[in-house]
């Protein structure tokens, strides 16, 4: 052989990235093929080529009958065939021996050197064939060995062209992937020689090479994203605990801090938020909640409702579910457009979440849900300002001591503003646990319409005693004219 063509073979091993031992490979597979096209030649036979110096020897292969049944590689015969990717005629094979039952019986089998003196056109035109076809096959591999462990990657690439199946993205020379409609946001659109960013889906092989996937919904993307943004991140102080997206229009991520001193909000935000403003830009104007990680489900939920303010969280652990207090005000925030915001707080925390205003949780009845409040926990009154009390439930009931809020007990709701026309003798009543509801009726009878106007007046000592138990400022001393307080009420007055 030319000491030119063992050059250019090794030239072309540098310039494709391919290891000089799968080009001789390839070239005794060639020259043993040429071979083959030679008239009389070998049934088996082998080539050897020496890589110094570009000599090669043709070694027959004298099998013996009773070996070479068993020798033989079993191969299926399908006639004359078409090469997928040069579109020539491909001949079927003549049977091979199996190199790992040669090994096991070389010294069984006798060779001898049929070195042919030279090659006719057709064998010559085989051997490039066979070359070529060698080579595309080991880049083939070489990508497909390069992409199948970057699954979940972000990657760079410049599109192609784009029809209404996929969009074709160019990673790399000769290295393509696509972004299938199924993985694209709705509303982008992708111009030609647009350069884009998206992650990895999918790698898998092919007779053109791997096929690559990648994806532009996968809210790994938003990841990989604060990744290449936030050093902190890459570093592994912070770290994403969670993602929540709808893509196109709104993602929640959780992350939690790993060093003391570093804020993980902060972090991801950047100074004047320049760092989540290059994710935004990236994902074309998506907005992204950073909300802080907490191990306690309450709080989590609670600022995973951001930017809605939140009262308060009652969670059931056994069932995973929240039920969220918000202000009246805060609803409507709260629950989002279309129940966008609820539907991605509970997707990042993985609880189950119901969210009702301060009113509808006051006026509701009492069911299932709350059992265990009955027994335990806070007591249940709702005070005119709209707030729990903040007192503890006495052992049995769903109230405190206060005599007010134990004669919500006759009542169908938890309001203390029910009570507003009543006595403390008609609240001191309706507290006592041994009067029947007979006994009481026409008491809880005038609280359902009370007089137009009061005619009793709380006795001051004991309503400040509530208000202060149930956390309230006390109520301000009335002032005369000129600026001084007025005097105490009379006798008559107070009787």
């Amino acid at each position: 052989m030319s000491r030119e063509i063992l050059e250019a073979m090794h030239a072309l091993a540098v310039e494709k990235g391919i290891s000089s031992e799968k080009l001789v490979s390839a070239m005794e597979d060639a020259l043993l093929s040429a071979y083959k096209k030679q008239p009389d030649s070998a049934k088996y036979a082998r080539v050897e080529l020496d890589p110094e110096s570009a000599d090669f020897r043709v070694i027959e292969l004298l099998v013996p009958e009773r070996l070479e049944a068993h020798l033989i590689v079993e191969t299926i015969d399908e006639g004359t065939t078409y090469d997928p990717e040069t579109g020539e005629m491909v001949e079927p094979q003549d049977p091979e021996i199996d190199p790992a039952k040669l090994a096991a019986y070389r010294d069984q089998i006798d060779e001898q050197d049929v070195t042919p003196g030279d090659f006719g056109r057709i064998a010559a035109q085989t051997a490039k064939q066979v070359i070529l076809q060698r080579i595309r096959e080991a880049e083939r591999d070489m990508m497909f060995e390069e992409y199948r462990d970057r699954v979940g990657e972000l990657v760079t690439g410049l599109v192609q062209q784009k029809d209404s199946r996929y969009t074709l993205v160019q990673l790399r020379e000769r290295v393509e992937a696509l972004l299938p409609k199924s993985e694209q946001v709705e509303g982008e659109r992708y111009e030609h020689s647009q350069r884009i960013k998206a992650v990895i889906k999918e790698v898998s092989p092919s007779t053109k090479g791997p096929s690559i996937i990648v994806s532009r919904r996968d809210p790994e993307l938003i990841k990989q994203l604060f990744e290449l943004e936030v050093p902190e991140i890459a570093d592994g102080l912070v770290e994403i605990a969670n993602v929540a997206r709808e893509p196109g229009y709104r993602s929640k991520i959780a992350v939690v801090s790993y060093a003391n001193g570093v804020d993980p909000v902060g972090a991801c935000v950047g100074p004047r938020g320049s760092r989540v403003r290059m994710v935004v830009s990236e994902l074309r104007g998506e907005k992204i909640d950073i909300i802080p990680y907490n191990d306690e489900p309450a709080r989590f939920v609670a600022k995973a409702l951001s930017p809605a303010r939140v009262r308060e969280v009652h969670v059931d652990d056994d069932g995973r579910q929240a039920t969220v207090i918000v202000p009246d005000d805060q609803l409507s925030l709260a629950i989002g457009r279309e129940g966008q915001n609820a539907r991605l707080a509970a997707r990042l925390t993985g609880w189950r979440i119901d969210i009702k205003s301060e009113t509808e949780f006051a006026e509701e009845e009492h069911d299932d849900t709350y059992e265990e409040e009955e027994t335990s926990g806070r007591c249940g009154a709702v005070l005119s300002n709209g707030r729990r009390c903040p007192n503890a439930s006495l052992p049995g009931v769903h109230y405190c001591g206060l005599d007010s809020h134990q004669a919500l007990r006759r009542f169908p709701t938890n309001s203390v503003t029910v009570l507003a026309g009543l006595t403390p003798d008609d609240l001191t009543a309706l507290a006592d646990g041994e009067r029947s509801d007979d006994d009481v009726a026409d008491i809880v009878a005038r609280a359902a319409t009370p007089a137009p106007v009061p005619d009793v007046v709380e006795d001051a000592e004991e309503g400040e005693a509530e208000r202060d138990a149930a956390g309230l400022e006390p109520a301000p001393e009335a002032a005369s004219p000129d600026g001084e307080p007025d005097p105490a009420p009379s006798e008559e007055r107070a009787s």
